[in-house]
């Protein structure tokens, strides 16, 4: 633990913020392109509905804000982005800051600024509006806290992190991970006299505290968030297992995995990190829980831009005055940097070949298009059908999407998570037009379905949405109150 209150070296504020305005810009330049997120679609349309402490599948911040956004930058795909870019270059600003916390030279911490703005994590989740946007920003201030908390001693950075895990909670449930883990790491690695700690407790206590609106809208609505757990754990759980360890290379590259990789190995060997080595058994406890529980990869994301950041250092003592280390690492970082853009960011046509290597893409094409599909079966009907018409859609984005474009259809419901609370829909419709949703479950209460056409993005990508039914059904079977629970699915 150092004697004084100040990180180890100078902050390499310049390079910093300049890698940063880079990537908040490169972001924005982009952020256009292919179109709304599948999740960007369902955050809309539940801040459309106004504030709620908290949906089946997530918290409120994220709707919340990308509402708030729409609201004072205008409703399109570009203005609802605009803090996801902002959020990104805040990581590698904080991440940065950790690598000085660490004592990293003004060489390390560019390194640290240069790839966590390069990684294919901190593009992807600022390239769009989600809730691990948000998450990625908390981990990081978060691990920033106890890195400082730790190695200066002073009481008040936990309670800096405790004020951040209290507000993360309002954007991702998976910012208790690290509340988890690092006290478990802190058992095994020490210092163990931060137990005796009061700053601790009290930090502990703000995050409850902060949170505590949050927690209680859980409780009192049954834990939907432990239900959601569990059916994202039976349907994705056996393939995340799978693909865990091989994605964590993917979400920062090659390249920078070794840098990580050497970040890790040195807060367990290095005496001189002692204080800060329980970041170490974490993120080990960290992964373990997450691959027991089904998680995705990502999960653990904000472990590794602090393992990278304390790589950065062990990165930097590497290169030395050695040329050729240095030309190595830089040739390394810049062929890394290429790749991950490729791959993070819609800079290549929709039918290139990288598209399908990334869900965040794959998930962005072809919304207008589906919600045009959808109003062509719908101005098919006669007009006295049309009036008794609803429009059911199979998922969460297919309901995004025919909110965002498709103007003049009827009222649109869907089973999916927190929007089949939104239903069932009035009794005096008894036509539907079903877009996503196959004939066997819809003939259960329909006398007559029929399928009048298939979802067909336009570029060929082959995503979820394409080639699924638009159906038109008639002679409703049964009410909506009885036939409506059969539509309810969680899923992710």
């Amino acid at each position: 633990m150092r004697a004084d209150t100040g990180p180890a070296v100078r902050p390499a504020w310049r390079p910093a913020a300049g890698v940063a305005s880079v990537v908040v810009v490169l972001l924005l330049a982009v952020s256009g392109r292919y179109g709304y997120n599948v999740d960007e679609l369902y955050f809309r349309l539940l801040g459309e509905h106004g504030w709620a402490w908290g949906y089946t599948d997530q918290p409120p911040l994220v709707p919340a804000l990308v509402h708030a956004t729409a609201q004072v930058l205008g409703d399109s795909v570009w203005a609802i982005r605009v803090p996801a870019a902002l959020c990104a270059g805040a990581v590698v600003v904080l991440g940065t800051l950790i690598t000085a916390e660490l004592g990293g030279t003004r060489r390390a911490q560019t390194l640290a600024a240069l790839g966590l703005g390069s990684s294919f994590l901190v593009l992807s989740v600022g390239h769009i509006m989600v809730t691990t946007t948000l998450d990625m920003l908390a981990w990081t201030a978060l691990l920033l806290c106890v890195v400082r908390a730790l190695l200066r001693g002073e009481d008040k950075w936990w309670l800096w992190a405790g004020a951040v895990l209290g507000l993360a909670l309002y954007a991702k449930y998976i910012v208790v991970l690290p509340a988890v883990a690092l006290p478990v790491g802190l058992a095994l690695a020490g210092p163990r006299t931060v137990f005796r700690s009061r700053g601790l407790y009290a930090g502990a206590a703000l995050a409850l505290v902060v949170g505590a609106p949050n927690l209680v809208y859980q409780a009192t609505h049954g834990f939907p968030q432990l239900q959601m757990a569990d059916a994202l754990g039976a349907t994705d759980g056996p393939m995340n297992r799978i693909i865990f360890l091989p994605s964590l290379v993917i979400l920062l590259g090659p390249v920078l995995t070794v840098v990580w990789v050497a970040g890790l190995v040195k807060l367990v060997r290095d005496p001189a990190w002692r204080p800060v080595r329980a970041l170490a058994p974490a993120f080990a406890v960290g992964v373990a829980l997450t691959i027991y529980g089904g998680g995705r990869p990502d999960y653990v994301g904000g472990f590794l831009i602090g393992l990278f950041a304390a790589g950065a250092v062990a990165a930097d003592r590497w290169m030395g005055r050695r040329r050729l280390r240095r030309a190595l690492l830089c040739a390394g970082l810049a062929a890394s940097a290429v790749l991950q853009v490729l791959m993070a960011l819609p800079v290549l046509p929709q039918n290139s070949p990288f598209v399908p290597l990334n869900n965040i893409s794959l998930e962005s094409v072809g919304w207008p298009r589906l919600a045009e599909r959808v109003r062509a079966a719908y101005d098919a009907l006669p007009p006295q059908e049309r009036a008794r018409a609803v429009v059911l859609a199979g998922n969460l984005g297919e309901s995004g999407a025919l909110d965002r474009y498709g103007h003049g259809l009827p009222a649109v419901y869907s089973g999916h998570n927190e929007l089949h609370k939104w239903g069932p829909p009035p009794e005096s419709a008894d036509v539907v037009v079903a877009v996503g949703i196959e004939r066997s479950l819809l003939g259960t209460g329909f006398r007559s379905c029929r399928v009048v056409g298939r979802i067909d993005n336009g570029v060929g990508v082959a995503n979820a949405e394409q080639g699924k039914p638009v159906t038109v059904c008639h002679g409703r079977k049964d009410s909506w109150a009885r036939l409506w629970p059969a539509y309810h699915y969680l899923s992710g």
